[in-house]
């Protein structure tokens, strides 16, 4: 048997999936139907134990494409059910297979709509999932609160690299064959951002989180983009002091943790969230069109859209659930950004014209 223990002394018993090993993380959920590859390899996660909301996961495998990084990010995975017959043409292993190969532990059988109801109540929590809850509260004292911890610093690049055609390269200023590059700031970028740029004829240019301004702007890049990521963007001054020197020099574009660094930049605050928004299900309203969007959201942090009165900053967009801020714009630095997944992998493509309005502002 398995258990998984909060910082309350709630005690989940289940079965082992995956990689027999003890895992601390902050336990959130995502309630996407779909993807659970792509949420198992997204930098974002990182620090992080995922309960899937919907019952069965694994039913199509794990395929050779669609990872959004190198590595499994979340510390462990909780589900209800895992498949361990899966059936699609791209399949090449279980999810279980999986999780073992990159030592990776889940929990399978809880009941996991008992667990997301308990999280919606009383917040995010941290849990360890191990074979033995004896010693676990302790564990969970030591392990420190998920907020205290620089995350970007664990999934950024250790070095600059480059994302064309064919995939990543060796970090290279060769243009050819392209309309233009964009310099990514990487904070925990998600593979399928530089797809959806290589789609439209752009470069990327990947550097790690702490490389200075001057250092991005001595590439010449035509755009510059901040990346999603994990943890709180209180923690990022360094981060955020580089970006206040980037705004303006060149078109910029935000996604996630990126539009939090341009709000904090401006002189915005950020707040944790209850229990956060992680799905493919979240409708956003745009304030300028009056449209709505079905978007991916995968975010414990939130800006204070008060804190932006007298910033500059124009708010966009707004969370029809919570009405929280979903995107911003300073139109006079050509920059904006948006606390949303517009690559959605995985999740709607609604948002999808994001990057065509960016490629067309940095290529023209």
């Amino acid at each position: 048997m398995t258990h998984l223990v909060l910082s309350d002394g709630t005690i989940y018993t289940g079965k082992s999936l995956g990689a027999e090993t003890e895992s601390v993380g902050e336990v959130v959920f995502n309630t996407g139907m779909t993807g659970y590859q792509e949420i198992l390899t997204d930098p974002s996660y990182a620090g992080q134990t995922v309960v899937f909301t919907y019952p069965l996961i694994g039913n199509y495998g794990v395929n050779l494409d669609d990872f959004e990084s190198l590595s499994v990010k979340p510390t462990g995975i909780v589900v209800r059910e895992a498949c361990t017959q899966p059936s699609n043409w791209r399949s090449r292993k279980t999810l279980d297979q999986y999780l073992k190969e990159t030592g990776t532990p889940g929990i399978e059988g809880i009941d996991t709509r008992a667990l997301t109801k308990k999280i919606r109540s009383g917040g995010v929590t941290m849990g360890l999932i191990s074979r033995s809850p004896e010693t676990a509260l302790q564990k969970l004292k030591e392990a420190g609160a998920y907020g205290d911890i620089n995350f970007v610093d664990k999934v950024t690049t250790p070095e600059s690299y480059a994302w064309g055609f064919g995939g990543r390269e060796e970090f290279n200023l060769d243009r050819e064959g392209f309309q233009g590059t964009v310099a990514i700031l990487d904070c925990g970028v998600k593979h399928n951002i530089m797809r959806r740029f290589a789609a439209l004829g752009i470069k990327s240019l990947v550097f790690p989180a702490d490389t200075t301004s001057d250092e991005i702007l001595a590439a010449n890049p035509d755009g510059i983009m901040l990346s999603p990521g994990p943890g709180d963007p209180a923690l990022l001054s360094p981060v955020v002091e580089e970006v206040k020197k980037l705004i303006g020099q060149r078109p910029m574009f935000g996604i996630c943790l990126g539009n939090q660094l341009l709000c904090r930049a401006v002189g915005g605050d950020t707040f944790k969230l209850k229990f956060g928004h992680r799905g493919s299900n979240h409708p956003v309203k745009n304030l300028r069109t009056g449209t709505v969007t079905i978007t991916s959201q995968n975010h414990g942090y939130a800006v204070h859209p008060d804190s932006l009165n007298g910033t500059g900053a124009e708010v966009t967009e707004l969370n029809i659930n919570d009405g929280t801020v979903e995107g911003i714009a300073l139109t006079s630095e050509d920059a904006e950004s948006i606390q949303y997944h517009p690559e959605a992998a995985p999740g709607p493509w609604d948002s999808r014209p994001h990057f065509v309005r960016f490629a067309e502002k940095i290529c023209g």
